[in-house]
């Protein structure tokens, strides 16, 4: 038996296990920074103010009573949903910000993320089980 192969292999698991225990101890610090999570996006005459959460979700949306002086229920209602667009993309961005902290650079999840695109974390599983050529 090769002891040299057994003390890199031995060296890699530590480093991997290490990472692992990285990762799960920042978890719940993780879980409680993203249920506090707020993102405030303003219209952009500052008359609608909506407020989101980590994943998105309208906590708040705050109209100026200036708002009701133009009388254009269609138009006001386009800036609220352009408002709380604007709010979900921030925190999106802030949501996968604050997790790429926790996780190792150049993690699948990260890129997952990043783009909703599932291959990113099937990409390393794939590596491995896909037969030599």
């Amino acid at each position: 038996m090769d002891r040299n192969a057994n003390r890199a292999l031995r060296a890699r698991f530590d480093e991997v296990y290490g990472q692992y225990q990285r990762i799960r101890s920042g978890l719940d610090e993780l879980q409680v920074k993203l249920a506090e999570l707020r993102v405030t996006e303003r219209s952009d005459d500052g008359q609608v103010i909506a407020t989101v959460g980590a994943r998105g979700e309208l906590v708040s949306v705050e109209v100026e009573p200036s708002v009701f002086h133009d009388r254009d229920a269609r138009a006001l209602s386009r800036k609220i949903t352009m408002t709380i667009h604007r709010a979900s993309a921030a925190a999106v961005t802030a949501t996968q910000e604050l997790v790429a902290g926790y996780l190792p650079t150049g993690s699948p999840s990260v890129e997952f993320l990043r783009t909703n695109d599932f291959t990113a974390l099937l990409s390393r599983a794939d590596g491995v089980l896909r037969p030599a050529e």
